[in-house]
């Protein structure tokens, strides 16, 4: 009863201050329970800031990683954004810096490069086009007049997007050290327990995993799926954040972690006292200058133009 009189406090007092800050709360797909409740809106790191672009809300609490709030910064330049946890950042982002794509690029002159939305603000601004796990096929499949392709900083997103155009990619050696964790012998072993169940993986997973799923999507395209198809078991190869969010949406439904070992320590960083503090506090700002943000909004704008 204390720990419940305690959280609804504390919801209530969020609240309050949202009103007062004319705040909104971002959540991405794999937070916490407790951040994903008092959110104003959930979805993937592209799909939030694009959300928060369309809101009149001056101040935009990012509840995700680093590169996100980033993001959000880009999009939304004439809004404060702001972070619980500004030590939550993304392994995979900070796999290749500014400086390595710079180099990698007078290797390849005549290559365009695609960049994942999972890179920092300084990387987008060295992109020709950015991408989302949702529309990575897309943007490659209209580059169809470039016969270099650079792909950054995911290896096996790169590598997914290659065998379904069936175009050559040169790939960076980065990669999600969360989605890496599901192994083949996860999928096989839940497979066994729920055989009439249906396998969505992320396409960050390993390529064997990805050869495995009946459904290979996004985590915004996972909800989608969960909720129109017939299946009333899925096996989820992602962070498992997710399945809270799907349990909600699907009541009726039942679903079940690939592997119990993929957990990002990085989302689950920030919590409801974080968020409160930081709508008090309004810290910890995160803004892109002028100069970054206008080249990596290009990026941005191109693949929105594409998918």
């Amino acid at each position: 009863m204390v720990k419940k009189e305690y959280t609804d406090g504390l919801e209530k007092k969020i609240s309050e201050l949202k009103k007062k800050r004319n705040a909104i709360i971002l959540a991405h797909n794999y937070q916490l329970p407790e951040v994903q409740d008092v959110a104003d809106f959930h979805g993937d790191s592209l799909e939030l800031s694009r959300m928060a672009a369309k809101t009149e809300a001056s101040v935009l609490v990012f509840c995700g990683v680093h590169f996100m709030a980033e993001t959000a910064s880009i999009l939304c330049p004439q809004k404060l954004v702001i972070m619980p946890d500004l030590f939550a950042g993304c392994p995979m982002a900070n796999m290749i810096t500014a400086d390595q794509l710079k180099k990698l690029k007078k290797e390849h002159p005549k290559a365009v490069v695609v960049g994942y939305v999972n890179t920092s603000a300084e990387v987008k601004a060295e992109l020709d086009i950015c991408c989302t796990s949702t529309n990575a096929v897309a943007v490659v499949n209209a580059l169809e007049d470039r016969e270099e392709i650079i792909f950054v900083p995911d290896k096996y997103l790169a590598d997914y997007v290659a065998k379904q155009t069936r175009r050559k990619i040169i790939s960076w050696n980065g990669f999600c050290p969360t989605h890496v964790k599901i192994l083949p012998e996860d999928i096989k072993r839940e497979k066994k327990f729920h055989p009439f169940a249906k396998v969505m993986v992320h396409p960050e997973c390993l390529p064997a995993v990805v050869a495995m799923a009946d459904a290979v999507l996004s985590t915004s395209k996972m909800c989608k799926f969960a909720k129109e198809t017939d299946a009333k078991e899925m096996i989820i190869g992602t962070e498992v954040g997710l399945i809270h969010r799907l349990k909600i949406d699907n009541p009726a439904k039942e679903f079940y972690p690939a592997s119990e070992r993929t957990v990002c320590p990085n989302m689950k960083r920030t919590t409801q006292e974080k968020i409160l503090w930081a709508l008090e506090e309004l810290k910890e700002e995160v803004r892109v200058s002028d100069e970054i943000r206008t080249r990596a909004k290009k990026a941005i704008d191109r693949m929105l133009q594409i998918a």
